[in-house]
């Protein structure tokens, strides 16, 4: 049995907004497809960092879903800054029930346990800014991953994130120093495509092994994070 994560796959079987026409994108929703059941078993847990649909709401989502749900294994999944068809987790596992996406779980507020292991997560947040509406936001994010991983009953915690917490120029010091008080050793993160990859942290910093898993990055192929 393993652990893999993945992020960003912006789906979008359900709307008109398909990310074949940027570089490197191509043909990606089969490249994912054939990439992921080559390597998870159905006894295998993949985590989506966020960006999983384009979908605005949940009539847009069930063609995202039914793809998803039907991939290899189990999957946790987490909000993304574009995942507008979000919901309260009650209207999400109604949602989920109501289409039978058995294979789906949310990461929101809590956690998962496995054998040694918990997997912990959120949204997180990007930017340092001083205007109130970003504070907010900020706090409310510190907030969830804080909820996450007190409710882990392992010793060692794995966070995965949208948002990279820290990177080559900047950093989200309370965030960061959230991981720090809590021992995590390894945060897992999505959102920088292309370019932006390049402010990227791939290695240990602050004595927390990060890494980016953004699908472009992975070449669409979900990351081994652990066998169990």
């Amino acid at each position: 049995m393993s652990l893999y994560a993945i992020a960003d796959t912006h789906l979008s079987f359900g709307t008109n907004k398909p990310m074949d026409s940027f570089p490197g994108w191509n043909d990606y929703t089969g490249r994912l497809c054939k990439n992921w059941n080559k390597l998870v078993t159905d006894e295998d847990y993949v985590v989506i960092a966020g960006d999983i649909s384009w979908a605005m709401n949940f009539d847009e989502l069930v063609a995202d879903f039914d793809f998803i749900n039907e991939l290899n294994g189990k999957k946790i999944i987490l909000k993304g800054n574009h995942d507008y068809w979000w919901n309260t987790v009650k209207k999400m596992n109604e949602f989920l029930s109501a289409n039978k996406f058995d294979t789906i779980s949310i990461l929101h507020n809590n956690s998962y346990d496995f054998d040694g292991f918990s997997v912990c997560g959120s949204r997180g947040w990007f930017f340092d800014s001083s205007e109130s509406q970003d504070e907010k936001v900020l706090n409310r994010e510190v907030n969830r991953i804080r909820m996450s991983i007190e409710s882990a009953s392992n010793d060692e915690k794995i966070v995965f994130l949208h948002y990279p917490p820290v990177t080559t120029d900047d950093c989200c010091k309370e965030i960061l120093n959230l991981l720090k008080l809590n021992g995590i050793k390894k945060c897992y993160y999505g959102h920088l495509h292309g370019i932006a990859a390049k402010y990227a942290i791939d290695e240990n910093a602050d004595g927390i092994d990060f890494k980016l898993i953004s699908a472009d990055r992975l070449n669409f192929t979900p990351y081994l994070i652990k066998k169990f």
